[in-house]
């Protein structure tokens, strides 16, 4: 693992580093930014070389009436520039962690079954693979008029 990278955690004090950062796939929304940051149930781990921005994942955690908290992973990002180094696998640990600090008992993530190293990563960190998940959605984040 690269030792020249830093792990935090997004709060209002580290929140500029996102903007400008090559690990998203479109432009910060700072209305969205500001309600990430206002909700504790959602958390983002960040990997940082320096001053910059090179990885990210986060995560919700989510309720329900007859399970205990469960922390559902949204995204895990790490910059071409740091991909190999062992990031990706750091922040999983790292947001493993804050699940559990949070009270939750479990830890899920869904991806395409074409995405060889999604799946590597889930595997590396202990993941158990789950197959014959069917996926539905409604819209687009990327376009919201669909």
């Amino acid at each position: 693992m690269t030792t020249l990278v830093s792990y935090r955690v997004l709060s209002e004090d580290t929140a500029a580093m996102l903007h400008g950062s090559d690990v998203f796939d479109f432009a910060i929304k700072p209305d969205q930014l500001d309600a990430f940051l206002a909700d504790p149930n959602h958390v983002m781990m960040l990997a940082c070389h320096g001053d910059r921005l090179v990885g990210f994942a986060s995560g919700t955690v989510l309720y329900h009436p007859d399970k205990d908290p469960t922390l559902f992973v949204n995204e895990v990002s790490v910059s071409e520039t740091h991909r190999r180094d062992g990031i990706a696998t750091e922040l999983m640990s790292r947001l493993q962690d804050c699940a559990n600090s949070l009270g939750c008992t479990s830890v899920w993530v869904a991806t395409e079954d074409d995405n060889a190293p999604a799946r590597a990563l889930y595997r590396s960190v202990n993941g158990r693979e789950q197959l014959g998940l069917v996926v539905y959605d409604w819209g687009d984040p990327a376009d919201p008029e669909t």
